[in-house]
């Protein structure tokens, strides 16, 4: 049986709240409406990313979690968008703000200068991204820094992806910003990682596409309600 065949005669199905709104997730309803690429995901993978969904309160209708598969000879990659992470940091009643920028060298000089947001001049050479995070119930915040040279997503020729070649301060503040939220709010966010995390180029959406809603998609897709192993959230 092809994962096709093992996708479609599964009863599998995931039920579960998010913001008073009810997700329903079978392995069709992922396969059909949410995988981005050509290939075909496993139970396995369904089980992962259901979970994932689950216990975060992610809703990927509105593309707050991404499960990307373009190859069947490689694992389905199980991202969060950069948006959810954020607001799920904001709704923690401890959180208390946050900073960030860039890290650049200028022309002739050797030391680093720390930029709040993401301005750099022409004859600056970007090199990192920080960001601190604080709450309201410790006494220091969170401090992380990146350098760009190990955060940037590169094609199999060596060259940047097109995001980080058209703005790269932006992307490496992105990824200073996620990993500080979450080492502040690990019990929100244990286990959600962004794209750019995990060198995977998140697919473009087009003007065109509209946001799938849970009442597009035929209630005839949605099976009875199987329970599923739990899965160990930090281990995706």
């Amino acid at each position: 049986m092809n994962n096709k065949e093992e996708l479609q005669k599964s009863n599998l199905a995931v039920v579960y709240e998010v913001d008073g709104q009810q997700i329903k997730l079978t392995p069709k309803i992922v396969q059909d409406y949410i995988v981005s690429g050509n290939a075909e995901i496993t139970i396995p993978e369904f089980k992962l990313f259901t979970e994932l969904c689950k216990v975060r309160q992610l809703n990927p209708f509105l593309k707050e979690a991404y499960c990307i598969k373009y190859s069947n000879s490689e694992p389905a990659q199980l991202v969060v968008g950069k948006d959810a992470i954020e607001k799920r940091a904001v709704k923690n009643k401890n959180y208390d703000g946050m900073e960030s920028g860039i890290i650049v060298i200028r022309e002739n000089y050797s030391e680093e200068i720390i930029r709040n947001g993401t301005f750099k001049l022409p004859s600056e050479t970007l090199v990192g991204g920080w960001a601190r995070v604080y709450r309201k119930d410790w006494t220091h915040p969170i401090y992380c820094s990146v350098t760009l040279e190990e955060s940037i997503q590169k094609k199999k020729d060596g060259t940047p992806n097109k995001n980080w070649a058209k703005q790269p301060a932006t992307m490496i503040e992105k990824v200073a910003k996620v990993r500080a939220l979450r080492s502040a709010f690990v019990e929100d966010l244990g286990g959600m990682y962004e794209a750019e995390e995990m060198n995977v180029e998140l697919p473009e959406i087009r003007e065109e596409d509209k946001i799938i809603q849970q009442d597009d998609i035929p209630e005839a897709e949605v099976v009875e309600k199987t329970d599923i192993k739990s899965v160990d959230i930090n281990e995706l």
